[in-house]
């Protein structure tokens, strides 16, 4: 990202420079998938890819926004913030959705929101599945902080974030994505027990980089497809609990007591309670593995993670599967799986940092073969969370 050219987009459009630039990465979750809604840990990083904002705060009670990536501006009053609509009436484009609801979020909470104008950027792929929406929130969160000077830690912004997605902008997702894009640290994947809210952070290979690979299939999960597999989660523990009755949910049922009452599961609730309980297993085996450089058994996990998805959760597709087989056959890498809710998007790969050009063109080269279809490739690091960028 050039901040230069935002300094400049800023300043012809305001006819004043900006006092700060902000940043707040996307994300990638390495293990740990569809197991968030059970209360189970995941395992995010933060990647170098992120939103970038350059920004002024005023006392005009108003936050004046422009997209430069789609080339569109809106002015919204922080005083009328439920009628969802721009100064002059008109409904909020659902791009400006998540910045005034994070003002909104704010200001329910009795954190002060100064009045704001700003211009963002993002190289975060839209709708690949890595978090441009939870990075947007959180640029925002910390930017009205900085200015605010008001105390609140990232926990805590993190879950504002969180509901402003959840309640002004609709979208009912978890808190994974605001915390990692809060949270991270470079060089570093992120254990996040989504109970308790502990966390910490765990060294990722020396050497390694984080290869991401987008099938060019935009995700067509359905609500339906996603809410039938949170109804046979739920279904798993009002079954599995008379059984075992202080389970509150999967994240409570060991692999030995899951294989000693699992008989009483119907079919497809057991496949998709097998995937959670051991996706479970798969996160807290990472951990060991990544503590002590033991890439080989890190990268297994990876893939055994993928198989479960394909073949027990059923989230996957044939563009994803044909990803990670290519990429277990290139020198280099240690480990592969979808990431995100599936149903398309991308695969994430752990390369050796010094193979990694050869392993972006051998992929893009089977994937094209294997599918007749092109993939873009994002060679990533572990990055610092959001906050302030010196000028």
């Amino acid at each position: 990202m050039d901040l230069a050219d935002l300094v400049a987009a800023y300043t012809a459009l305001y006819g004043e420079k900006p006092i700060k630039i902000f940043r707040a990465p996307g994300r990638v979750n390495l293990l740990g998938e569809h197991v968030d809604y059970n209360e189970g840990p995941v395992l995010p990083a933060a990647i170098d890819r992120a939103v970038y904002m350059a920004a002024r705060a005023n006392t005009s009670g108003m936050m004046q926004l422009f997209a430069r990536d789609l080339g569109e501006e809106v002015s919204i009053s922080l005083e009328r913030l439920e009628e969802v609509q721009d100064l002059v009436g008109n409904p909020l484009p659902g791009w400006a959705l998540y910045p005034a609801g994070v003002a909104w979020a704010l200001k329910k909470a009795g954190m002060q929101t100064e009045g704001l104008k700003a211009v963002y950027s993002s190289d975060i792929p839209i709708g690949a599945g890595l978090s441009s929406s939870a990075a947007v929130e959180m640029v925002f969160a910390v930017a009205w902080q900085a200015f605010g000077g008001w105390p609140a830690d990232r926990m805590t912004l993190a879950r504002l974030c969180q509901q402003a997605e959840n309640e002004y902008v609709g979208v009912a997702s978890g808190l994974m994505d605001q915390f990692a894009s809060a949270h991270g640290v470079a060089g570093h994947a992120l254990y996040f027990d989504t109970r308790s809210l502990d966390w910490h952070a765990v060294p990722l290979p020396p050497g390694t980089v984080l290869v991401v690979a987008d099938s060019g299939v935009r995700r067509s999960l359905t609500g339906s497809a996603y809410n039938e597999r949170r109804a046979a989660c739920e279904e798993a523990v009002a079954i599995l609990s008379q059984d075992l009755p202080q389970i509150q949910s999967l994240r409570d049922v060991s692999l030995a007591d899951f294989d000693r009452y699992r008989h009483n599961l119907p079919r497809t609730v057991d496949m998709r309670a097998e995937h959670v309980v051991t996706e479970i297993e798969r996160v807290n085996s990472a951990v060991n593995a990544l503590e002590t450089d033991d890439r080989e058994s890190f990268g297994s996990l990876m893939y055994a993670g993928h198989a479960s998805l394909r073949d027990l959760y059923q989230v996957s597709t044939p563009e994803l599967d044909a990803l990670v087989e290519i990429a277990s056959q290139i020198p280099g890498c240690s480990g592969a799986r979808l990431t995100g809710a599936g149903f398309g998007g991308c695969t994430i790969n752990l390369v050796e940092g010094t193979r990694s050009q050869a392993f972006i063109h051998s992929i893009k080269e089977g994937y094209l073969r294997a599918t007749g279809n092109e993939t873009q490739v994002y060679l990533c690091q572990a990055s610092q969370g959001a906050g302030p960028i010196n000028l």
